[in-house]
């Protein structure tokens, strides 16, 4: 058995760490309403731009343009943008991202390229091999729209050159303070569920104004800025989120051993008092 000097030092010692995740819990649930609102209140433009570009394009068919997939598969590189945070003590969190990218099968290592924003998975996806191609973990700290149309930009340039010809976002959808889901979505070519296809009115005719190349190299930019940006928000909304509840977690757990680590020094104290009234108690009979 542990003596009470150790008890007391472990004890002193999960007393501070709890003190610890404690303030990180207060501090994540303050960040994470501010996240939350701000995910909540630009949500609906993401999501209505989302609907109606797709039902706009699923309308559109017989359109031939290089941002819409048709069904060919040109064999060459693939690019991912991994959105996770810059710290750790999220519980899951970025082990959820990098799983959900290394145990796809529509993106193998040799032939995928990693477009990282937050350094947790630029590690997690180099450790595993992944070629990390750009570094943007400072976006994280405050995105901006204008990030996400940097990125958007710097990728179209490499689908144009064809230097890639697929695009995938990785990220974390934020559905509450609880519920985190990762996503792996296909950007472009842009892509539709047979639901989609199915759904769309044939009888309604899409004429585009001016030319449909045009309009679309006006239209997919701003929505893929519009997606990135949205889910910028939405992973900052559920970083916030996994870390409070993996700090309340910890605080709990820290309570717990403190309990236990309590119980036994005050056993091992009474021990010692018992040990000591019977060495005293053996003395004086000894002495009469």
């Amino acid at each position: 058995m542990a003596s009470m000097r150790d008890i007391k030092r472990r004890r002193a010692s999960i007393q501070s760490t709890q003190q610890i995740t404690k303030a990180m819990k207060l501090v994540s649930t303050v960040k994470l309403q501010k996240a939350k609102q701000r995910a909540e209140n630009t949500n609906p433009y993401f999501n209505y731009m989302y609907s109606t570009v797709t039902s706009i394009l699923a309308r559109s068919g017989g359109v031939n343009h290089p941002y819409i997939w048709n069904g060919e598969d040109k064999g060459g590189k693939t690019a991912v943008v991994v959105i996770t945070s810059n710290r750790g003590l999220a519980g899951g969190y970025n082990n959820n991202i990098v799983k959900l990218v290394s145990r796809s099968e529509e993106l193998p290592v040799d032939d995928t390229l990693i477009y990282s924003v937050g350094s947790k998975g630029r590690d997690g996806l180099a450790r595993l091999g992944y070629e990390i191609m750009t570094d943007r973990s400072d976006v994280m700290e405050a995105p901006l729209y204008e990030d996400a149309a940097s990125i958007c930009n710097d990728l179209l340039k490499k689908f144009e050159t064809g230097e890639v010809d697929k695009i995938y976002l990785a990220y974390t959808h934020f559905k509450n303070t609880v519920v985190h889901e990762p996503t792996l979505m296909q950007l472009l070519p842009v892509a539709f569920s047979e639901e989609e296809i199915d759904g769309a009115d044939k009888n309604l005719v899409m004429n585009f104004e001016p030319a449909e190349d045009e309009t679309l190299d006006l239209i997919i930019p701003k929505y893929l800025s519009s997606l990135f940006y949205g889910a910028l928000i939405e992973a900052v909304a559920s970083e916030n989120g996994a870390r409070m509840q993996a700090m309340d977690s910890a605080t709990s757990n820290a309570e717990d051993i403190i309990s236990d680590l309590s119980l036994k020094y005050n056993r091992a104290r009474q021990g010692s008092i018992t040990q000591e009234l019977t060495e005293i108690i053996a003395g004086a009979e000894a002495i009469s």
